[in-house]
């Protein structure tokens, strides 16, 4: 399970999240730096950036003077988080479409080919970047400060839940036609139909993610060695 020097970085960061999202890494837990670096062949400085990636990714969080854990996903914090989003990312929609411009819808459509080209490869992490800066973007484009900042501090907590919500392929799929429902709509700045699919987007991947909770917390990561301490 070593991971090839010429990428530590990105190896790092996605060997983690995946311990994560399986659940061999629960949530709560204390990372153990020494148990990774053993576990990837790597040395603490590559480990370390990793952290601070899946930091800001509201994977992790980072302890001053005492480490690192798992970002807690509790089922609580999400079925309040995500109805706030929807919400968030609805107003969103409707906005951009009476202020964004060609060139930012352009830009869009072609993160939007990028995220449909790692879906096609199989590659979620790619998948998931392209397709968190596609929602990024949006929300920028409604040019509404209050909205953009309300949205930045929900954001990282909410993330490693939208990121498992696609772990089964049938979920995957679906999002990536919910996207193409999405795209069209801002084309045709169409707010009022922009704003109903991203709330449907944003509730189907509750659901989703409820349903992908279930499976990760089954005894699964009992039958594998334990990579992390409380």
């Amino acid at each position: 399970m070593k991971i090839v020097k010429a990428s530590l970085h990105n190896e790092a960061v996605a060997r983690i999240r995946d311990l994560i999202t399986s659940g061999r890494l629960e949530p709560g837990s204390k990372i153990s730096e020494k148990q990774l670096c053993q576990l990837f062949g790597i040395s603490r400085t590559p480990l370390r950036e990793a952290l601070k990636v899946l930091a800001t990714e509201g994977f992790i969080v980072l302890l001053p003077h005492r480490g690192a854990r798992v970002a807690e996903v509790t089922s609580k914090d999400m079925a309040e988080l995500f109805p706030v989003m929807g919400a968030l990312e609805g107003l969103a929609g409707e906005l951009a479409c009476d202020r964004i411009t060609d060139d930012a819808v352009n830009e869009i459509r072609a993160r939007h080919h990028e995220m449909l080209a790692h879906h096609t490869r199989g590659d979620r992490a790619g998948y998931f970047a392209a397709n968190q800066a596609i929602h990024e973007a949006i929300v920028a484009a409604a040019g509404n400060s209050v909205l953009t900042a309300m949205y930045d501090s929900s954001r990282a907590r909410i993330r490693p839940a939208r990121f498992i919500a696609n772990l089964t392929r049938e979920r995957w799929d679906e999002a990536v036609r919910e996207h193409d429902q999405i795209l069209e709509a801002l084309a045709r700045r169409d707010g009022a139909a922009l704003r109903e699919v991203l709330q449907s987007h944003i509730r189907n991947t509750y659901q989703a993610f409820t349903s992908a909770a279930e499976t990760v917390a089954q005894p699964a990561a009992a039958e594998q060695p334990a990579v992390a301490s409380r």
